[in-house]
C-alpha cells in the first residue's frame, strides 16, 4: 500500500479548480477565489482509505510549464477539470490535456486520469454523452465525475475516486476493450487460489472460503451470503461451482465481476494480503522480511514452520505413498514464478527406490536451505503463502536463530538441531561416496548418478542419545592453497583418506596441520574404502600415530562398497561429537544399549532435565546467605551424583544378571 496520494488537478482556466479545492477543504463555496490555491495535505485518519493526501492546484496565470511538467511527473493522479458549460474547456481535454500529460509520463507506468465535470449547477443536461466516447479511447481515463463546487455537489465524491485510482487502480488487473482481466492479474490470482485450496482438490469449499475470507478481510462470510456468492456464480458460468464449492474459473469469474462492477478495491485487497505490489509483482518486503542473523549463529525452522512444510507435503502428496512423485513436485511448485529444486536435490537428500524425494528427504532440503541461504528460505516460504496459511506476521516467525556457539561451549549443551561436518580429502578419496553412503547410497546406486547432477552437500537425520538431529555433510573442494571461511566454518571436521592409496592420508594431514591444529573444532580421520587391501601410506607416521599425537580418535574405517545400504554408525558417531565438542568421549559406542548410552540417554532425557530445573528453582527462590547457597548447591549436585550412581548400579545389575 502506498504511503501517500499526490493528486493533481488541471485545466483550463475559470473552470473552477481552485473552487473546487476551497469547497472541500472549507465545505462551503468561496466568495474569493485566487489564481491558485496552495498545497493542501489531507490527514490519513480523515480520508476513507486511511492514506495522507496531497492536492496541488495548477494555474497557468502563476506557473511556468516547465512547473507543470515537474507536477506532472510527481503526480500519483491527475483530475482533468472541464466545464459542463462550456464547450471548449471539453474540447480541449483531448487536444491540450490528455496528449500533454501522455507525452510527460513513462510509457510503462502512465498516471491515472479522472474527468472532472465541474458547473453542474449551471446545467440542467449532463455531459456524459460527450465524454463517454473519450473514456472509451483513452484508457488511461479511469472515471468521470460531474460535481459541482458551489452547492458542493460529488465535491468529497471527486477526491475519493482520485485517490482509490491511485490505491486501487483498474489498469494492471482490467483490458476494457476485451472485457476481460489482464493475464498478470489472472496468473496472481490463480495462484492465491491455489494456496488457499488447502486440500488441493481444485475446489474451495465452505471451510476454505471462509478462511479466505477471514484472512483477508477480517470477518467471516454469513452461511446464506455464501451461498448468494456461489448461485451468481451458478447462473453465469456452468463449470463455476462444482461439489458445492468454487472451482478457480468461478473464482476469476467472481474477480472479474467485482472490477466490471467498480468493486475493485476489493480484488485489490485480496492482492495485497497475498503480497502483491501495484505491478502486481511480489513485494520484495513481503518475500524478503528483515531477519538479523549475528556472527557466530546458525538458522534453523522452528516447529510451527515444520508443521506448515508438513501440511503442503500432505496436500500434494496425492497418492499417499510418502514421496513426491516429479508430477507431485511441479504441482507443489507450482505456485512459484520458477523451478527451486534441480536434479541435484535428489543426490542431497533421501528418495525412494524409484529416485523419488521421501517426507524425510523434503523436511531434510527445507533445513538444508534455511541453513546455507535463509533469506532464500523466507522467499520459498513466501510464495507457499507461509504468513497467510499459518496466520504468522511474516515468515520471520519460522525461523529460530541459534544463539552463539562459544555460549554452547561455555555452557557445555546446545539446543541446535543441524550440526554441519565439512568434508576434506585428496581427488579419488572417496569423499563424495562418503557423502551419498548417509543417504543409504552403495557403491552400485553412486555409479549411476551422472556428474551433471552431482551434489557437494547431502543431509539427513542421526540420533544422538535418542535425540533426533539433522547432519550435513559438505564436501570442500581439494585446493590446499586456498580456503574460504565457509569451508573452515563447521561443527566438526571429517578427513577422508583412500586406504588403497600411498598419497591419499598427506593431504588430511597437511590440511589439518596448516588450519585445524590449534582450533577447537572437533576432528575425525575417515579411512576409506576399507573393502580394498591397504597400503603403508607415505607419510612420517601412520594415520593412528597422527591421530594420537593429535589427540583424535582412531581412523574410522568406512566402505560404502556394500551389498545393502552402508552403515551408518560413523554418521552417528560424527553428530556426537559435533554435539559435544567439549566432551573427550572415551567410548565412541553408539548402540543406545551399553552402559555408557543408557546413561547418556538417561542423562538426556527431558525428565531428568526437568528435575533439576525444578530444583534450581527451589534454590534460587530462597533469600539465602552466600553460605547457604553453596550448601544448597552440594545438596543438588549431591542428589543429581546419586541419580546418576543408581542408574549405573542398575545397569551392571542387569549385565551381571543376564548371563545366569
Amino acid at each position: 500500500m502506498r504511503k501517500d496520494v499526490r493528486i493533481l488537478l488541471v485545466g483550463e482556466p475559470k473552470v473552477g479548480k481552485t473552487s473546487l479545492i476551497m469547497s472541500l477543504v472549507s465545505e462551503e463555496f468561496p466568495t474569493v477565489v485566487p489564481y491558485r490555491a496552495e498545497e493542501i495535505t489531507i490527514p490519513a485518519d480523515v480520508t476513507p482509505e486511511r492514506v495522507p493526501t496531497h492536492i496541488v492546484d495548477f494555474s497557468d496565470a502563476e506557473q511556468t510549464d516547465e512547473q507543470l511538467f515537474q507536477e506532472i511527473s510527481k503526480a500519483n493522479v491527475i483530475c482533468i477539470v472541464y466545464s459542463v458549460n462550456n464547450k471548449t474547456s471539453i474540447e480541449k481535454v483531448t487536444s491540450y490535456w490528455i496528449p500533454l500529460i501522455l507525452d510527460n509520463t513513462d510509457k510503462d507506468s502512465r498516471v491515472p486520469l479522472i474527468l472532472v465535470g465541474n458547473k453542474s449547477d449551471l446545467v440542467e443536461h449532463s455531459s456524459m454523452e460527450t465524454i463517454l466516447p473519450i473514456m472509451n479511447q483513452y484508457s488511461e481515463i479511469e472515471t468521470c465525475v460531474e460535481c459541482s463546487a458551489k452547492n458542493l455537489k460529488n465535491i468529497s465524491e471527486l477526491f475519493y475516486y482520485a485517490q482509490k485510482a491511485v490505491l486501487h487502480p483498474t489498469g494492471p488487473l482490467y483490458c476494457p476493450e476485451k472485457k476481460d482481466m489482464k493475464p498478470l492479474c489472472v496468473k496472481a490470482l490463480t495462484r492465491i487460489f491455489k494456496v488457499s485450496d488447502l486440500d488441493n482438490d481444485g475446489i474451495l469449499n465452505d471451510s476454505e472460503l471462509n478462511f479466505f475470507q477471514r484472512t483477508c478481510f477480517n470477518m467471516p462470510l454469513e452461511p446464506q451470503a455464501l451461498e448468494d456468492v456461489k448461485t451468481v456464480v451458478r447462473k453465469n458460468l456452468r463449470d463455476g461451482v462444482c461439489d458445492n464449492g468454487l472451482t478457480l474459473k468461478g473464482f476469476l469469474f467472481l474477480h472479474t465481476l467485482f472490477i466490471q462492477r467498480g468493486r475493485h478495491e476489493t480484488t485489490w485487497t485480496v492482492l495485497r494480503r497475498f503480497g502483491y505490489d501495484d505491478d502486481l509483482e511480489l513485494n520484495q518486503d513481503y518475500l524478503f522480511p528483515p531477519l538479523k542473523v549475528p556472527a557466530d549463529c546458525t538458522t534453523e525452522l522452528n516447529h510451527t514452520a515444520y508443521l506448515f512444510l508438513q501440511s503442503v507435503f500432505d496436500k500434494h502428496d496425492k497418492d499417499r505413498d510418502c514421496a513426491l512423485s516429479p508430477e507431485e513436485l511441479r504441482d507443489l511448485f507450482d505456485v512459484f514464478p520458477y523451478m527451486p529444486w534441480g536434479p541435484d536435490v535428489n543426490n542431497t537428500v533421501c528418495t525412494n527406490e524409484q529416485g523419488w524425494i521421501t517426507y524425510q528427504g523434503y523436511l531434510s532440503q527445507w533445513t538444508l536451505t534455511t541453513y546455507l541461504d535463509v533469506q532464500r528460505c523466507l522467499e520459498y516460504l513466501g510464495y507457499l503463502g507461509y504468513s497467510i496459511i499459518a496466520e504468522q506476521e511474516s515468515q520471520t516467525a519460522g525461523i529460530t536463530v541459534t544463539r552463539d556457539k562459544k555460549i554452547d561451549l561455555q555452557k557445555k549443551q546446545t539446543q541446535r538441531g543441524v550440526f554441519r561436518c565439512n568434508i576434506f580429502g585428496d581427488v579419488g578419496s572417496g569423499k563424495s561416496g562418503f557423502l551419498q553412503a548417509l543417504l543409504g547410497r552403495n557403491l552400485m546406486h553412486q555409479q549411476m548418478i551422472k556428474e551433471e547432477h552431482k551434489s557437494y552437500y547431502a543431509i539427513s537425520t542421526t540420533f544422538v542419545y535418542g535425540q533426533e538431529k539433522y547432519l550435513l555433510l559438505h564436501e570442500v573442494f581439494p585446493d590446499l592453497d586456498y580456503l574460504s571461511d565457509t569451508d573452515l566454518t563447521c561443527d566438526i571436521v571429517c578427513f577422508v583418506y583412500d586406504i588403497s592409496n600411498p598419497y591419499s592420508f598427506d593431504y588430511c594431514a597437511k590440511v589439518f596441520k596448516q588450519y585445524f591444529m590449534d582450533c577447537k573444532i572437533p576432528c575425525m580421520m575417515i579411512a576409506a574404502k576399507s573393502d580394498l587391501p591397504e597400503t603403508k601410506q607415505f607419510y612420517g607416521c601412520s594415520p593412528l600415530e597422527f591421530c594420537r599425537r593429535h589427540k583424535m580418535p582412531p581412523p574410522q574405517s568406512f566402505t560404502c562398497n556394500t551389498a545393502g545400504p552402508p552403515s551408518r554408525d560413523i554418521y552417528t558417531k560424527l553428530s556426537t561429537m559435533a554435539m559435544y565438542p567439549h566432551a573427550r568421549l572415551r567410548c565412541m559406542c553408539t548402540c543406545n544399549r551399553c552402559t555408557f548410552c543408557l546413561c547418556q540417554n538417561l542423562l538426556n532425557s527431558e525428565l531428568l532435565q526437568t528435575v533439576r530445573a525444578k530444583l534450581h528453582a527451589v534454590v534460587l527462590r530462597r533469600h539465602m546467605s552466600q553460605a547457604d547457597l553453596k550448601s544448597s548447591a552440594f545438596w543438588l549436585r549431591a542428589s543429581v551424583g546419586a541419580t546418576v550412581f543408581a542408574v549405573l548400579g542398575f545397569a551392571m545389575y542387569r549385565v551381571l544378571l543376564k548371563p545366569r
